[in-house]
């Protein structure tokens, strides 16, 4: 037995819908073998294959087939993860640079929020903290407070 590869992915929760699946295999978006695979090209026990989304690239392999969307829980049975850990790290690492020190559901920051913000991140927010360091007589104190 034999299945789609887009009716695979979709089957297997990778894609939302078939039609994404398919438009991501002609994307070149899925892999097997370094090949790129079209969306009527079968999978079968034992493939190994590669889904890449955004900077990530997820490994898998197939355990059991199936034409038929799965239940989320019923998924480990049929395809196994078996993406690299560095990549796995990318993805962590995309996540932290996606915070940007505001909690979850805080909502859009204020005018005052917004203008801390920006004050931050102008060149003058560390010419303005030079004020705070008159006590100190010349250059050489202030590359003995970096060290």
């Amino acid at each position: 037995m034999s299945v789609r590869v887009d009716k695979y992915l979709f089957a297997m929760r990778i894609y939302k819908t078939r039609s994404i699946a398919t438009d991501a295999c002609k994307k070149g978006r899925v892999t097997m073998n370094g090949t790129e695979l079209k969306p009527s090209r079968t999978f079968e026990i034992g493939n190994k294959f590669s889904v890449r989304k955004g900077p990530i690239t997820y490994t898998y392999e197939v355990l059991r087939l199936s034409e038929n969307r799965l239940g989320a829980k019923l998924v480990p049975d049929y395809l196994r993860d078996i993406t690299a850990k560095d990549q796995l790290e990318l993805l962590e690492l995309a996540r932290l640079a996606g915070q940007n020190g505001r909690d979850r559901g805080a909502g859009r920051p204020t005018k005052k929020d917004r203008r801390e913000i920006e004050q931050f991140i102008s060149d003058d927010y560390y010419l303005d903290n030079l004020d705070d360091l008159d006590d100190l007589d010349n250059l050489e104190d202030i590359e003995n407070l970096d060290n």
